[in-house]
């Protein structure tokens, strides 16, 4: 790295792919923190837009760093920060709010109408130097490994989903087996779910369910059915949670079919706006649905790093690790769909 430059994942235009180039290093102004970032991981966001699809056409700013996931240490304080010191292992939120808006006032912050995402809205965290608000800072507890901590902010979705309702004792049906899925999975065992189901179209995503959790039960339902997963299970009355992770509406019209009445459905995966339902059984059932968005801030993150001090294990959703220069393989491994996190590592130490 030169002087005043540094290396980073760049969309320089429109279309696909990324450029691994020379950047300058961003300055950091009052009130925010410069981290040198140590590990990344790739999220599904970031394919989308390596892609450069529709959604990433719409939304996405060029030139412009991508990335969101990381964990780092604090390189640099800007002016006025207070509560951190060089060094410090620190992943971050990657949500930026505008702290006016009636949510933000009344603490409700990840219903912030105005967030602006790292990575997506504004240059994100896959280069080696990042700079978000002090408030956006999040300092990693100890004994949890690097490679976790950086995709904090996928487990982060998971760990939000899977708490949304009280899980214990009650039988759950996740649909769409990606990291984020297989982890709402290993989070409802820890919390004492009594029964869990997955189901996805791939396979090895399956095979990488049953890894993380022993006693999941999983399914295509392309060759088993709902109402046949359920017999095998002796789930006789329904599901009382879902978690709907897929985005795919013949999954999130399978799983209201076969909640029990009173069942309650977190709703994290991205519909069309043309995804239908069956609403005469949302209401005849007494049905709970409820969106879900980002992470609690920071509720999300103290419960998250809790409960990996107390057994939560996720490791084993890390399929692929490579250098930030082979990039081009880590989406490669993300684009066949075989993969669970790909965490990219910056050369920066750690």
């Amino acid at each position: 790295m030169g002087k005043n430059t540094m290396s980073a994942l760049v969309k320089e235009k429109p279309g696909p792919g990324l450029t691994y180039a020379e950047v300058p290093i961003p300055e950091v102004g009052a009130g925010q923190v410069m981290i040198k970032v140590l590990k990344t991981a790739i999220c599904g966001t970031d394919l989308h837009i390596y892609n450069w699809d529709a959604w990433s056409e719409r939304t996405v700013k060029t030139p412009q760093i991508i990335g969101h996931e990381f964990v780092g240490e604090v390189f640099k304080l800007g002016e006025g920060v207070i509560g951190y010191k060089e060094g410090e292992l620190v992943s971050g939120e990657g949500h930026i709010i505008c702290n006016t808006c009636r949510n933000c006032l009344a603490g409700r912050r990840h219903l912030c109408a105005n967030t602006i995402g790292v990575g997506v809205n504004r240059d994100g965290c896959f280069a080696e130097y990042l700079v978000i608000p002090a408030e956006n800072v999040v300092r990693v507890a100890s004994g949890i490994p690097l490679e976790v901590a950086s995709f904090f902010d996928a487990l982060g979705n998971a760990v939000h989903t899977a708490l949304k309702f009280d899980l214990t004792g009650e039988d759950v049906i996740i649909t769409g087996a990606g990291p984020i899925g297989v982890m709402a999975a290993i989070v409802c065992r820890h919390c004492g779910a009594k029964k869990i189901a997955i189901t996805d179209y791939n396979e090895h995503r399956l095979e990488l369910a049953k890894e993380a959790v022993p006693d999941i039960w999983t399914a295509d339902p392309r060759k088993v059915a709902f109402g046949e997963l359920r017999k095998k299970m002796n789930v006789c009355e329904g599901f009382d949670i879902g978690l709907e992770m897929s985005g795919a509406q013949s999954a999130f019209k399978d799983m209201v079919e076969h909640m029990n009445n009173g069942g309650r459905i977190a709703l994290l995966g991205i519909h069309s706006g043309k995804t239908a339902i069956n609403w005469d059984k949302v209401v005849f059932k007494g049905l709970t649905i409820m969106g879900i968005y980002g992470r609690e801030m920071f509720d999300t993150w103290y419960k998250m790093m809790s409960m990996l001090q107390t057994g939560l294990d996720v490791s084993k959703v890390i399929t692929h690790r490579f250098d930030a220069k082979d990039f081009e393989k880590g989406f490669a491994a993300m684009q066949n769909g075989d993969s669970g996190k790909v965490v990219l590592d910056w050369g920066n130490g750690g």
